[in-house]
């Protein structure tokens, strides 16, 4: 496991509580759910990752979860206080505590806007330095911490690759000094040669600023990289929690195995080995099995799992499985 894991206390810092998240179709009576009853915490100091395919509710999950999106219905606790029932003035004060790192370099940074004007926009709208020159000297700070060199503070997004557009990204989303961050796959859209440089960062990044990170994405090997507990998501739902260390070595929900089995391995001696693959009906969010949400896939599944959609259960050790069947 990461150090930060090891060293923070477990102290929850967020919590859901039957969380969903609905999107109206414009069609009488048909929604998509994104997030269906999600119940979710978030330790102090640790990172945990947010996996599953694409459409699985990711994004949703995490933009909800600091309040960029509104929650449809359900409970989020953040140190206690419940932000789900805040509107907007009520919920400024906790903006800066909850940051987010974009998933696309190119499209997150206004084009029209310096680098200095970018980063410095957070602290000026929170009025955090009392001059101009304070909240220069400020970006200046923040610019050396992700590796941007300070000749560069009057530059244009333009005039930077997508790894340092990132970079530019994360000093703009520790500028309040936040304690949360959701990094949203802020390495998907980067060449292979740069993602470990980001990674890297984020990590002393968490280090040098006790930060607590929601990290969502797809790759599993960057998963394995940089998460201390995992959380497998499909089709809106919470699957299973766990450490990653037993997640990958033994997991419990059928779902997370297969999302393990299709893990690229580099040995040519096993580049022929048999795969199980998903089978069956992929099931629409807008109309949700009437059980398990991974039934019409799942080659355990039965007739209880058809019937009756199983519950998040705690199972010790910090393992937590939503499955009728788990295995093992």
């Amino acid at each position: 496991m990461n150090d930060s894991m090891n060293t923070a206390p477990q102290e929850v810092l967020l919590r859901a509580e039957h969380l969903y998240k609905n999107y109206s179709t414009g069609k009488k009576g048909r929604e998509v759910h994104a997030v269906s009853d999600v119940n979710l915490s978030i330790m102090k100091g640790e990172t945990l990752a947010l996996v599953g395919e694409s459409g699985c509710g990711k994004s949703t999950l995490g933009r909800t979860l600091i309040h960029m999106l509104p929650a449809t219905s359900g409970s989020i606790y953040y140190q206690d206080m419940d932000i789900a029932a805040m509107d907007d003035k009520q919920f400024k004060p906790y903006r800066r505590k909850m940051q987010m790192i974009f998933q696309d370099p190119y499209a997150s940074l206004d084009p029209r806007m310096t680098v200095r004007n970018i980063i410095a926009e957070p602290l000026e709208t929170y009025k955090v330095c009392a001059t101009k020159e304070e909240t220069t000297e400020r970006v200046l700070k923040l610019m050396d911490a992700v590796g941007i060199p300070g000749e560069f503070l009057n530059r244009y997004p333009h005039q930077f690759s997508g790894g340092q557009r990132q970079r530019i990204g994360i000093a703009r989303a520790i500028a309040l000094q936040p304690e949360l961050i959701i990094c949203d796959e802020p390495v998907s859209a980067l060449d292979v040669s740069v993602q470990s440089q980001v990674l890297n960062l984020l990590k002393d990044i968490q280090h040098a600023f006790e930060l607590t990170y929601l990290f969502i994405g797809h790759d599993l090997s960057v998963i394995n990289f940089v998460a201390d507990r995992v959380c497998v998501m499909f089709l809106g739902c919470i699957c299973e929690v766990a450490g990653k260390d037993e997640l990958y070595s033994k997991p419990l929900h059928p779902y997370s195995e297969f999302l393990l089995d299709a893990i690229p391995v580099a040995d040519p001696h096993r580049r022929n080995r048999q795969r199980k693959v998903l089978t069956g009906e992929i099931p629409s969010p807008m109309d949700l099995p009437k059980g398990c949400c991974f039934c019409t896939r799942c080659p355990y599944a039965t007739d209880i799992c058809r019937k009756e959609r199983p519950e998040l259960r705690d199972l010790g050790d910090g393992r937590q499985v939503a499955c009728h069947h788990p295995l093992g």
